[in-house]
C-alpha cells in the first residue's frame, strides 16, 4: 500500500468530490463571496458538505442545530436535506460572517429555512433551552469550548439525535500528549467527554481532504 502525500490524497479528494458531488455552482458562488469578503478559507471540504447532508437524510432530522456558521457553506448543505418543514438554527459570533451567510443561504432559496443567532454560542444556547429537541447538531466553532457545545447538544437534544464535531484530527496533534495548543486541549477534551459522558455513543475518523490531514466525530445521544 502507497504511504498518502499531500498530492495523492488531494487528487483522490478531488475524484470523489467530481465523482460523487460535483460543481454546484450556488455553492460555489457562495464560497467566492466568502473570499471576497475575507472570511477565512476553513468551511467544510465538498465530500465533508455532502456527508453532513446525507447524514441528516439518514437520520431523519427536520430540526438542526448548527454551531459555527461562517459563510452558510454547511448550513446550505444542511438546510438543503431537510424535509418540507424542517429547520436549522444556526449560530454566528462575527457579526460580518453572519452577513454573509445570510446572503449566501438566500441566494440558495434555503433562507427560509434558516434562522441565524448572532452571537457567541456559549452565550446563545442556554436561550434555547425549553424548545423543541433538535434531532441533528453540527459542531463546527472554536475547538476550546468543545465540551460546552457538547454538553448543550445533550440538553438541546433527544435520545436518537445525532451529533457531529468537525476538525478532531488536528493535523495528527491530537494524538500527541505533549501537544498544548488550546485548540488540540479542546478537542481532546471533547473526545474524552464523548467517550466517558453516559449521554454519548461516538466514534472518529481521520480525514484526508482538501483541507488537509483532519478527522471527524459522529455521536448519538442516548
Amino acid at each position: 500500500m502507497t504511504d498518502p502525500t499531500p498530492d495523492g490524497w488531494q487528487a483522490v479528494d478531488r475524484y470523489f468530490a467530481d465523482t460523487l458531488v460535483g460543481h454546484d455552482p450556488t455553492l460555489e458562488a457562495g464560497v467566492a463571496r466568502q473570499r471576497a469578503a475575507g472570511l477565512p478559507a476553513i468551511e467544510v471540504a465538498p465530500v465533508n458538505g455532502k456527508l453532513l447532508h446525507l447524514l441528516v437524510r439518514i437520520s431523519g432530522a427536520r430540526r438542526i442545530l448548527e454551531v459555527g456558521t461562517l459563510g452558510a457553506y454547511s448550513t446550505t448543505w444542511l438546510a438543503r436535506a431537510l424535509p418540507d418543514g424542517g429547520s436549522v438554527t444556526t449560530i454566528e459570533a462575527e457579526p460580518e460572517h453572519a452577513r454573509v451567510a445570510r446572503e449566501n443561504l438566500d441566494a440558495a432559496g434555503v433562507g427560509d429555512r434558516v434562522e441565524i443567532l448572532q452571537g457567541r454560542a456559549a452565550d446563545v444556547l442556554p436561550t434555547l433551552a425549553g424548545g423543541e429537541p433538535f434531532d441533528f447538531v453540527f459542531i463546527d466553532a472554536d475547538k476550546q469550548s468543545n465540551t460546552i457545545y457538547l454538553d448543550w447538544a445533550a440538553r438541546l437534544g433527544r435520545p436518537g439525535t445525532v451529533v457531529v464535531v468537525d476538525n478532531v484530527g488536528r493535523g495528527g496533534a491530537v494524538a500527541d500528549p505533549d501537544e498544548t495548543r488550546s485548540d488540540v486541549v479542546g478537542t481532546r477534551n471533547g473526545l474524552e467527554m464523548l467517550a466517558t459522558d453516559p449521554r454519548f455513543d461516538a466514534t472518529a475518523l481521520q480525514t484526508l481532504d482538501a483541507k488537509g490531514w483532519d478527522g471527524v466525530a459522529i455521536a448519538l445521544v442516548v
